[in-house]
């Protein structure tokens, strides 16, 4: 592909207000409105009394119109502008300025970001009745809980402090403000966010964990889990509060435990005869001696946590066990153990399969910091709070998007469903006082672009 000389000559001019270069947000807003996303937030998120008179004014057209600039891209306040360019407000109704935009984040207090929390969770449920997002939930479904440490720079965000965070396997201290988050997910179905809640850099990583998991143990069991709903979770979240919060919300748990004298003393009475080779995906057969090319073995023993409380659990201490290559000059196998605490009914090497899987919440948030949770946009810890929950709408909203379609879009990462589907330039017209949007010709999605369409803006289907 080259480009012409004679281009050097030519005169851009922004001037046309017909054209549109995100025409994809038609049909994922018009499904977040089939989800009732705007009446949610009309009925649950009320200012009473805000510092600038008219900032609290129509919060749901508002915070719609940040929710469709994350769709479309955009990671900071400024960059909600996007959605008034060219022929925008042709389209949509209701759309605000971005300065307009930051000052209703900016009115958020912590109990209005306890009301958007709720909103999040009912359009979560709402998504799952209009598309066919979370499939087969209704026979198991997974809660997944995780914290990371988004960066701050700068000596005026409330709530920013050093906490503990890993670049490249090293444990550093970083300078930021640290969301909780929560998925749910199923055996085919990506995950979702079930909720997410800012804290402050410092904050340890289980706090607050206990409400958050019964928060999504709930949303999960609206959404259709009528069945088995287990929590994975690494040994931050192995603790008292948050066992007895699964258990007593009818879930069951799959944690990890900080190794302590016990745990010690629970592994070492494992029988050498007790281990079994674990087959993980992927693995495969030595084919002379037929046996699996690995070095990872599980076992299990009874073992009772938190034993010197007044509320002792007891289930399985699942282990496994991998050898230790970088010893070198070893005489005997030296291994390191995982172990992880669970009440599941697998068996003990496929318990573990399904322990480790707990790893697909990082896919959750490399597509938050990808988009929208690239940095935090405001100097106040409730507006970024707001931010952070608006980002897990527009997450949710652009998964429900891809499931309505289909095939790879089910499953695919939040920037490539927005350069595929959202990310669509259109011509607006009026011919005969027909609305008609010219499309580019050839896109290479453009099926996929016309099944989301009609489905989001096609007439409602009757039962």
């Amino acid at each position: 592909m080259k480009l012409p000389d004679a281009w050097a000559r030519a005169t851009p001019i922004f001037d046309d207000d017909n054209l549109v270069s995100y025409s994809g947000l038609i049909p994922v807003m018009a499904l977040a409105e089939q989800a009732g996303l705007s009446g949610l937030i009309g009925t649950r998120v009320r200012f009473r009394s805000t510092r600038v008179v008219s900032a609290g004014v129509n919060p749901a057209g508002k915070l719609t119109s940040i929710v469709a600039g994350m769709a479309v891209g955009a990671d900071c306040i400024d960059d909600l502008d996007v959605v008034r360019a060219g022929g925008m407000k042709q389209i949509f109704g209701g759309v605000y300025a971005a300065a307009t935009l930051g000052q209703l984040l900016r009115e958020f207090t912590h109990g209005h970001t306890l009301q958007l929390a709720s909103v999040a969770r009912a359009h979560l449920v709402n998504l799952v009745q209009h598309s066919d997002l979370l499939p087969g939930i209704g026979t198991r479904a997974f809660v997944d809980i995780d914290s990371l440490l988004r960066p701050i720079y700068g000596h005026h965000k409330q709530g920013a402090s050093y906490g503990h965070t890993k670049i490249a396997g090293k444990q550093i201290l970083r300078k930021g403000l640290s969301p909780l988050i929560t998925t749910i997910s199923t055996e085919t179905g990506a995950p979702v966010v079930a909720g997410i809640r800012l804290r402050a850099g410092r904050a340890g990583s289980g706090k607050g964990a206990a409400t958050m998991v019964t928060d999504a143990i709930g949303t999960a069991r609206a959404a259709g889990a009528s069945s088995e709903v287990l929590l994975r979770g690494d040994c931050a979240y192995g603790s008292r509060a948050v066992i007895g919060a699964c258990l007593r919300a009818g879930a069951r748990f799959s944690l990890v435990l900080t190794k302590n004298p016990s745990v010690a003393r629970a592994i070492a009475a494992i029988g050498e005869d007790a281990w079994t080779p674990v087959r993980y995906p992927g693995a495969v057969l030595d084919p002379d001696t037929g046996q699996l090319i690995s070095d990872a073995e599980v076992a299990e023993v009874q073992f009772t946590a938190f034993a010197s409380t007044t509320h002792p659990v007891t289930a399985r201490l699942i282990v496994r066990r991998v050898r230790d290559r970088a010893r070198t000059d070893e005489l005997f196998p030296v291994w390191r153990h995982h172990p992880f605490f669970t009440n599941s009914l697998e068996p003990t090497a496929q318990a573990d399969i399904t322990h480790r899987r707990h790893a697909v919440i990082e896919t959750v948030h490399s597509d938050l910091i990808d988009g929208p949770l690239s940095g935090m946009p405001s100097g106040r810890f409730a507006a970024n709070s707001a931010w952070a929950i608006c980002a897990a709408i527009c997450h949710n909203l652009l998964r429900a998007a891809g499931t309505v379609i289909g095939g790879a879009h089910a499953v695919a990462r939040g920037a490539t469903l927005r350069r595929h589907l959202v990310a669509v330039p259109a011509r607006l017209a009026r011919p005969a006082r027909r609305r008609v949007l010219h499309l580019p010709a050839h896109w290479p999605w453009a099926e996929q672009w016309s099944t989301l369409w009609n489905a989001a803006t096609g007439p409602p289907t009757t039962a």
